[in-house]
């Protein structure tokens, strides 16, 4: 089976058995990537993260059913925490979004972290591409959800939402600091509770001290997703951050700095992978190693004198 060239006819099987292969880093999966890599570029990435318990599983399934409605052909990509057992994806969304699961249309992927500490699968961006290029239109990744350190999906995502629900104890925790910026548009889910005023005043007032997004100010959009609730208005509000990042110029701007980021991800990936290599077959790493415990040397020391003799 000629794994890319089934995943560009439209075999979902194919797709699936792709994303496996780079998941696990088989030795075909560079070849896939490379054959697919031309059909790329062309679906608009959603990021939707946030504090565990914001429900953004219920609103990926609500934007999801909703896009359908308006013709898009969607890929989900779930990111859950690690099995210790599997290594595998230990909470499974695919579980939440059964309805989907049967819509040709829709494509769901769970994902582990396996490692990641920005939220994000180290494969994700990977996956993107083979999605991309199997043709969906929208592709929508739900982060693990692990708080404030979740950014690394400003890096993948063109419009990224973060998503918070009032009645979290301190709500400007959630809020501060790196996700604050991350953030294309805020959503206020469960926004039938108590605390959803408190709530959006708090955001309102977070964003007027941030100036990261000149040309863009990020709504506050309230939602019950639960009950369908605000969804379509979410959804035009994503599509007008869309036109703007296409009239200003920003989504290219940031496409470009995705593959910059990819790149340099890859060199030095590449590098380290050659470096353990040559330190391994040698024996010189472990000897390097008792140097160290024994202060005949010191760490830096041996870093500065290994990148030397590989760049030589």
């Amino acid at each position: 089976m000629d794994i890319a060239a089934e995943l560009l006819a439209g075999s979902r099987l194919a797709l699936s058995r792709a994303i496996t292969a780079v998941e696990n880093e088989y030795d075909n999966a560079v070849d896939i990537m490379r054959k697919i890599y031309p059909q790329t570029g062309r679906a608009f990435v959603i990021g939707i993260t946030g504090p565990p318990g914001a429900g953004k599983s219920t609103l990926t399934d609500k934007l999801a059913k909703e896009y359908r409605h308006m013709g898009k052909t969607v890929g989900i990509i779930a990111v859950d925490p690690t099995s210790p057992f599997t290594g595998g994806a230990i909470l499974g969304d695919r579980i939440r979004m059964n309805e989907l699961s049967v819509d040709e249309g829709v494509f769901i992927r769970s994902m582990a972290t396996r490692g990641g500490l920005g939220g994000l699968s180290l494969k994700t961006a990977e996956t993107i591409k083979l999605m991309d290029a199997f043709g969906k239109d929208v592709i929508i990744i739900e982060t693990v959800g692990v708080g404030q350190s979740e950014v690394d999906i400003v890096k993948a995502a063109d419009s990224t939402l973060v998503v918070l629900i009032p009645g979290m104890g301190d709500d400007i925790q959630a809020i501060k600091a790196g996700i604050l910026e991350i953030g294309d548009l805020f959503v206020i889910n469960k926004a039938d509770l108590d605390g959803t005023d408190r709530l959006n005043i708090e955001i309102e007032a977070m964003l007027d001290f941030n100036s990261q997004q000149a040309g863009w100010r990020p709504p506050v959009r309230r939602v019950v997703a639960v009950q369908n609730q605000g969804i379509n208005e979410l959804i035009a509000s994503i599509e007008e951050h869309k036109t703007y990042l296409e009239d200003s110029g920003t989504l290219t701007m940031r496409r470009a700095q995705r593959i910059e980021s990819e790149v340099l991800a890859m060199i030095n990936t590449e590098i380290g992978r050659y470096v353990q290599r040559k330190l391994k077959d040698t024996g010189k790493f472990k000897r390097m190693i008792s140097d160290i415990q024994l202060r005949k040397h010191d760490p830096y020391s041996v870093v500065n004198e290994v990148v030397r003799s590989v760049l030589r």
